[in-house]
């Protein structure tokens, strides 16, 4: 694109009309912007190539960001008919990083579960098999990315909405630190928990994405420059030896029955292996105990959904498990909350010390295989949870401790589906997990297995 052998436009088209052909069957975006896109295109040659990370490249925002003009509905019905006059900031940071949007990719509702099948619009479907679910949050990116409808995606990440559908549909999804990116920093939120970063088909792309949105806001003095990007330097040169730590165990076990699936030890057992044999250290290593985890953390998940400005007969047409956590968090009192941040604040403090002896630490992705459309079940609230518990258990603490983590698709199934696995780092330490990854993809090629949607 930079060279002029592809134009903005012709790329545009490309994607739009693959969304055209595809999405109806896969659910990855809730609206479609192609005039928008077409006018950006358009406007992007006749400026020239610009000193900006994703200049000319197609992106969309996910349906939890505001932008100014577009039907934004976070994923519910109680906002079906929303459209907001002002946009987001990360969706101003991705435009003057230079990417064009082609709208918005489907999210559940107000992103809370970690998977994407809202009442308020049809599920985002696992291109891999369209009878299993994308995961969530960020299901409608990682299905757009992973059939072909986008060559990237942002996503956010407050539980492990970024890696939970990158691992089911076979994608790198990274969750960068705390304050990485500005526009996505997790400051601004009850407990500090979502931040914001790219899922994509290659590690390489997927630092592209980073290097985008970590440039400064659009609020500071001067535009976005770009100089190569430091985090896709990192990933293209997949340099370095790193001390490894390699956990099964989690800090759900003392409260939920939680097991490997022989899928997932599988994924992890090749990764070690692969890692081993390049020549990197590894090590067994479990957390200590943590049994006041699971409480604090589902205090804090229903006190940040209280805030969600529904009443009455609007929160009638909110979803069971949406309902349940907006109310739970309304009854609490400010002594419940505070004791939750203090807990979370002390187990972070401990993550962080007791991973330090490592470089990263590698644990499977999930649990499970991707999990079929409808498994998690929408009456039973309290089962409902518990099921997302099961399946995630290795990825809300991650969010707790601001640290940085990244899900790689190192493995596939017998039935041929992605199984991933997860590496966490120390933090701001993007750049060790960048290279990392770059070297089991070496190993793996996962960047030339595509689902049968790729080749549509």
């Amino acid at each position: 694109m930079r060279a002029g052998e592809v134009t903005p436009t012709e790329l545009v088209d490309h994607y739009l009309h693959r969304i055209e052909r595809l999405n109806p069957g896969l659910g990855a975006f809730t609206v479609v912007t192609p005039e928008a896109a077409r006018e950006r295109a358009a406007q992007l040659e006749r400026s020239g190539p610009r000193a900006s990370a994703l200049w000319g490249l197609a992106s969309g925002e996910k349906d939890l960001w505001a932008r100014a003009g577009v039907r934004t509905a976070y994923g519910s019905r109680a906002f079906d008919e929303f459209v907001p006059d002002e946009s987001d900031e990360i969706v101003d940071v991705l435009d003057a990083a230079g990417a064009i949007s082609l709208g918005k990719t489907a999210t559940p509702e107000f992103g809370l579960p970690a998977y994407t099948e809202p009442l308020s619009d049809a599920p985002a479907v696992n291109p891999w098999d369209t009878s299993l679910g994308s995961g969530g949050s960020s299901g409608g990116a990682a299905v757009a990315v992973s059939a072909g409808l986008l060559p990237f995606a942002p996503g956010s990440d407050g539980g492990g909405s970024i890696r939970i559908p990158a691992a089911a549909t076979g994608l790198v999804g990274l969750k960068p630190s705390r304050g990485r990116v500005p526009a996505g920093s997790g400051f601004g939120s009850l407990g500090q928990l979502p931040v914001t970063g790219p899922l994509a088909r290659t590690v390489a792309d997927a630092a592209l994405l980073l290097d985008g949105i970590a440039s400064p806001s659009p609020f500071s003095v001067g535009p976005p420059t770009w100089d190569g990007g430091a985090f896709l330097n990192a990933a293209i040169r997949g340099e370095g030896t790193f001390n490894i730590g390699v956990m099964t165990t989690s800090p759900w076990d003392d409260t939920y029955d939680i097991s490997v699936s022989p899928e997932a030890q599988g994924a992890l057992t090749l990764a070690r292996t692969a890692l081993d044999q390049l020549g990197h250290g590894s090590e067994d290593f479990r957390l200590g105990p943590s049994p006041e985890y699971a409480e604090a953390f589902t205090v804090l998940w229903q006190a940040s959904a209280a805030g969600i400005p529904l009443d009455g007969e609007q929160l009638e047409l909110v979803e069971p498990l949406t309902k349940w956590l907006i109310e739970s968090g309304r009854r609490m009192s400010a002594r419940d909350v505070g004791v939750a941040i203090a807990t979370l604040s002390r187990f972070e403090r401990s993550v962080i010390r007791q991973f330090s002896i490592y470089d990263a630490v590698l644990t499977p992705a999930m649990a499970m295989p991707p999990r079929p459309l409808g498994w998690f079940g929408a009456a039973d609230a309290f089962e409902n949870f518990a099921k997302q518990v099961q399946y995630t258990p290795w990825t809300s603490f991650v969010n707790v401790s601001g640290l940085p983590a990244i899900s790689l698709p190192v493995h596939e199934t017998a039935e041929g589906l992605p199984m991933g696995v997860q590496l966490i780092g120390r933090p701001g330490r993007e750049d060790v997990l960048l290279a990392i990854g770059a070297q089991l993809e070496r190993r793996f090629q996962w960047g030339s297995r595509h689902p049968a949607a790729f080749g549509a």
